[in-house]
């Protein structure tokens, strides 16, 4: 199914334009036709299936197509994510899809610019992305309201409850308006009965969407698997990096622990590696994330923290 289509706006055809895409993808045509006619959605997606634009461009092409706004201290979209580097990812791509719309498009999460996000807050926003601990502080201190709210996403689900933000979710949620004076859409990668019974007391009467991808991204990767004891990992590894200079390596831990050892011994090798762990102080971390993206950096060391939301062109 082509873009064109499809009911969209023509101000957000430009973005889907200027981002290259023409064909929708197994999440898209299963859920652009029913969010752009105003249908709640509860889809079941895969990171890298083209979610992020499914909920963004019904989003958009509706709130152009309907009356001019007001701004006022109520953003017209909220976005919740469970980590900051998927509300930068979700912002990024926002600013890209809006194409001409003009939007005033804003993220807020913790750990940088606490001050510089509420003043930019408390300006007014089309749209709010951020995090639930973020969204709470300045709710509670009235910057900004939910009560006009008109359009609710709640991204990666499974993966905010899996954080322990049910309760904070709970919060936001509880203070906007009524889910039949507005359009929610969840996405997660499992519908567990635990993210279900909240669509179905926060929304109105969703859409359950179930999307298998023909092709999931991990499959168009070549995949090794090496049996090894413990005390040959580290030697392992080494010899694989040293084996091809020229490419880039991301490499996953289970703890901050083992993360932190690896980026002390691959350096002390002479094979250059940084970390980033829950507990890296957020200018740092988004640093570390440019020299990787553009290829300064060779080897990146990472907690399950930037396993999902992690978006890193080639």
């Amino acid at each position: 199914m082509k873009f064109e289509e499809l009911s969209i706006h023509e101000k957000v055809l430009e973005g889907i334009r200027a981002a290259g895409f023409t064909e929708c993808t197994p999440v898209q045509a299963r859920t652009l036709p029913q969010a752009l006619q105003g249908k709640d959605i509860a889809a079941q997606a895969q990171t890298g299936t083209g979610k992020t634009a499914a909920f963004l461009i019904p989003v958009f092409s509706r709130m152009l197509s309907g009356p001019p706004p007001v701004r006022g201290l109520s953003p017209r979209v909220l976005i919740i994510a469970p980590t900051r580097e998927l509300v930068i990812q979700i912002e990024a791509e926002a600013k890209l899809l809006e194409g001409s719309a003009g939007f005033r498009i804003l993220s807020v999460f913790g750990g940088i610019d606490y001050h510089k996000q509420r003043e930019e807050l408390a300006k007014g926003v089309d749209v709010l992305v951020g995090t639930p601990g973020r969204l709470i502080d300045y709710l509670k201190q009235r910057v900004y309201s939910l009560k006009k709210t008109q359009f609710l996403v709640i991204d990666e689900a499974d993966r905010l409850f899996d954080m322990g933000f049910i309760s904070d979710l709970r919060f936001l949620l509880r203070r906007m308006s009524p889910y039949d004076k507005r359009q929610s859409m969840l996405f997660s990668a499992t519908l567990t009965t635990r993210v279900l019974e909240l669509c179905y007391e926060y929304m109105n009467m969703p859409e359950k969407v179930t999307v298998t991808p023909e092709n999931v991204t991990v499959e168009q990767i070549k995949q090794e698997i090496y049996h090894v004891g413990t005390s040959e990992k580290i030697g392992l590894l080494i010899g694989i990096l040293r084996r091809d200079t020229n490419g880039r390596y991301l490499i996953f831990c289970n703890t901050r622990a083992a993360t932190e050892r690896l980026e002390r011994v691959l350096n002390a090798n002479g094979l250059a590696t940084a970390a980033i762990t829950g507990e890296l102080p957020q200018k740092k971390r988004m640093k570390v994330l440019t020299l990787f993206r553009d290829g300064t950096l060779p080897i990146l060391a990472a907690t399950d923290v930037a396993s999902r939301g992690l978006h890193i062109d080639g």
